[in-house]
């Protein structure tokens, strides 16, 4: 008697635990899950692509400084964007969010 019910008991668990973890793989691969992982990890590589473009920016005035300084030029000490700010851009704070977490 006692075998039978712990192997009913252990069966049941492992229903319960298959349809969970089967439920969850179903709610990932939903479309509006792929559409809003697709999102965030596009969000996240904008973000890359700006900080290099600035550090590439960053890079470039550092080199051309040093060009001119070796070259007897002079060059403005911050030289200026075409939107009129200094060439110096600070880092904006990363916020990740993910829509996942409000559901």
């Amino acid at each position: 008697m006692f075998r039978r019910t712990f192997w009913f008991t252990a069966g049941a668990a492992a229903g319960v635990w298959a349809t969970t973890k089967v439920n969850r793989k179903i709610r990932q691969l939903a479309p509006e899950s792929l559409a809003a992982q697709a999102a965030d990890k596009a969000v996240v590589a904008g973000h890359r692509i700006k900080d290099f473009a600035l550090d590439v920016r960053e890079g470039m005035a550092r080199r051309e400084a040093e060009l001119g300084e070796a070259l007897g030029i002079e060059a403005p000490d911050t030289p200026a964007l075409p939107g009129g700010g200094p060439a110096t851009h600070p880092t904006l704070p990363y916020h990740s969010y993910n829509r996942n977490e409000d559901h």
